[in-house]
């Protein structure tokens, strides 16, 4: 980085993800560059980015984006040029943040967590909840008995970095702040999505490296396939849990929804690849096993990753495969039962067999089994 460009306000410290009225917002009260300096280095009009500026500073009423400009801020450089003259800036330090979540924020690491809470927030009734005493934000929905289901934590610096770029607004202040999923994150999110089919097949709603969402398509050459798309606003246990018993009660009862978004949750957040052969349970925790060494630097990573390997060992086959299936790659229970082999309408018996059992698993763990409860 030259002095010429932190002269026109190029804020070396602030990550690429951060929008351009955010950017012009920092070097103008940051580093003191002055609006017309930004315009002409952006080439447009000074009240372009006088309106930029402007917004920005309306916007922090709303917690996260107010957190999230002085987290910004706080990664501006150390020193801030105007002319030839050299003014010192001051770092600040913060005092109270772990690690992970004052780390600078990545536009990789953005991409892959906002995919992860963007699409849970498409959910029916999910919003996300955050105070100013909370260390992280929570993703909740509610469910049929009127209580609130936490599938998803966020950390601080993500759902600020989503606040700042619109995907996320506040509809109602109060102590406890209820965000929802904007249009402008709908538009993200199925960015997100397409880059991802562009790169890998499998789900557009799952990991983006998955292979196991294709299915044969009749009359069709070996290996052409097509894609399958559960919608994200409902998931195949969402949708399993709406069906009625024969006593007319809910197939799948919320605890036992729960249970698998548990597992789910642990699954998105290890990241977790799709093995090179086949798509069966022994062999996909036999491909977790090879791939660990990898995340001795991610902690967080490799924890949910074990968590998952724990769950299924407990499950077995069968029944883990169901559950890895349904839980995970989002498949409906007619593809799985097809890709399984078995008989129709055997698989949401050992569906709910699997759930009851991974519910005892996870009640066995308690607080060691990870955020989701």
């Amino acid at each position: 980085m030259t002095h010429g460009s932190v002269a026109t306000g190029h804020l070396a410290d602030v990550p690429s993800w951060v929008p351009e009225p955010a950017r012009h917002y920092l070097a103008h009260t940051e580093s003191g560059t002055s609006i017309r300096a930004l315009a002409r280095r952006a080439g447009c009009h000074a009240s372009t980015v006088l309106r930029q500026i402007r917004s920005c500073e309306s916007r922090r009423d709303d917690l996260l984006v107010d957190e999230g400009l002085r987290r910004l801020g706080r990664q501006v450089l150390d020193q801030a040029f105007t002319g030839s003259q050299i003014k010192e800036v001051i770092r600040v330090t913060p005092t109270t943040c772990d690690d992970a979540g004052c780390a600078a924020l990545t536009e990789t690491r953005l991409t892959a967590e906002a995919s992860r809470i963007l699409r849970r927030m498409c959910e029916t009734g999910a919003i996300l909840a955050v105070s100013a005493e909370m260390d992280k934000a929570v993703v909740v929905r509610e469910a049929r008995d009127g209580h609130a289901s936490r599938t998803a934590v966020v950390d601080r610096a993500v759902a600020e970095a989503m606040a700042l770029k619109s995907w996320i607004a506040c509809d109602a202040p109060g102590r406890i702040l209820r965000y929802r999923i904007t249009a402008a994150g709908r538009a993200a999110l199925n960015r997100m999505l397409a880059e991802g089919e562009n790169h890998a097949v499998g789900f557009a709603e799952a990991q983006t490296s998955f292979d196991y969402a294709c299915t044969k398509v009749p009359g069709k050459k070996p290996g052409a396939s097509r894609r399958i798309r559960y919608g994200v606003a409902e998931t195949p246990l969402v949708a399993l849990a709406r069906r009625k018993d024969r006593d007319g009660r809910p197939f799948l009862s919320d605890d036992l929804v729960r249970a698998g978004e548990r597992l789910r949750e642990d699954f998105e957040l290890g990241q977790l690849p799709a093995p090179a052969r086949g798509g069966s349970w022994d062999v996909f925790l036999t491909d977790i096993a090879d791939d660990c060494t990898a995340l001795s630097k991610d902690i967080r990573m490799a924890d949910a990753r074990a968590r998952v390997v724990g769950a299924l060992r407990d499950l077995g086959p069968g029944l883990g495969d169901m559950a890895l299936r349904c839980c995970c790659f989002l498949e409906g229970l007619e593809t799985a039962e097809k890709r399984m082999g078995w008989s129709a309408r055997s698989g949401k018996i050992v569906l709910r067999i699997a759930l009851q059992r991974l519910r005892r698993h996870y009640q066995t763990l308690g607080d060691a089994g990870g955020m989701i409860g």
